[in-house]
């Protein structure tokens, strides 16, 4: 199983921060914010991880990291020239997974425990995808899963009419049918490749599993929430719970 790190965009919320740096450099705790999805990724045995950056900051990002020794991984790095969504930035990792399945990390989204037991789970899945859910107290902001006893009938992004509290969190695990419903999609109407319509295929032929995020997690991409990021991170000195 092979990891990949999405850490491009703008972050045009964190603006005047993200004037001169990349969002994903900014201090999370004690850490760079991109250090964090790295040692989820080992924390779950994954050490072959690709790191998705935009042009004008994969020097830094580079910088940062290096080669992954230092954290007992193998680093390799992609440049996405163009912003349009998380499922173009997750395209560039097709030749880099070579059939493997993928656990797909966003670099901005910062979790009180390790991701290992549901990439355990995902482990034993024959097929398919698996998503983690978290119960947010605001989810006009997120992609929103509506519930059955067992499964997710449907994912609506940032609806104004909510049909349950459970957010689909960045950290995303697919098997190599992703590529292909990727090139299947459709630019939505902010023309941007969501990776919601990725999910939706995987609805659509019920492959699709989730599990619900253990402890505290927040997307860092506001001054709000990546103050609450750092809370999260310095009461633990950046330690992964298990």
């Amino acid at each position: 199983m092979k990891g990949v790190i999405l850490a491009g965009g703008r972050g045009s919320r964190l603006d005047p921060l993200t004037e001169v740096t990349n969002k994903h450099l900014l201090p999370v705790g004690r850490e760079p914010m991109i250090w964090h999805p790295v040692r989820q990724l080992i924390s779950a045995s994954i050490t072959d991880i690709l790191v998705v950056t935009s042009t004008e900051h994969m020097g830094d990002i580079v910088n940062s990291l290096g080669s992954g020794k230092k954290f007992g991984c193998q680093f390799t790095y992609r440049v996405q020239e163009e912003s349009n969504g998380i499922a173009s930035a997750l395209a560039m990792a097709e030749s880099f997974s070579a059939g493997d399945k993928v656990v797909v990390l966003l670099g901005d989204n910062i979790f009180e425990y390790s991701i290992a037991p549901h990439v355990a789970d995902f482990t034993r899945q024959e097929k398919g995808a698996r998503v983690l859910l978290k119960e947010v107290a605001d989810p006009q902001r997120f992609g929103i899963a509506a519930l059955d006893e067992k499964q997710i009938i449907s994912i609506e992004e940032k609806p104004q009419s909510p049909k349950s509290s459970y957010a689909v969190v960045g950290c995303y695990m697919y098997d190599d049918q992703v590529f292909d419903f990727i090139r299947q999609i459709k630019p939505s109407a902010r023309g941007e490749y969501e990776i919601t319509s990725v999910n939706s295929i995987y609805i659509e032929k019920q492959e699709l599993e989730f599990g619900i995020v253990k402890g505290r997690w927040t997307d860092a991409g506001t001054f709000d929430s990546i103050i609450e990021a750092n809370l999260l991170l310095v009461v633990n000195s950046n330690r992964i719970l298990v």
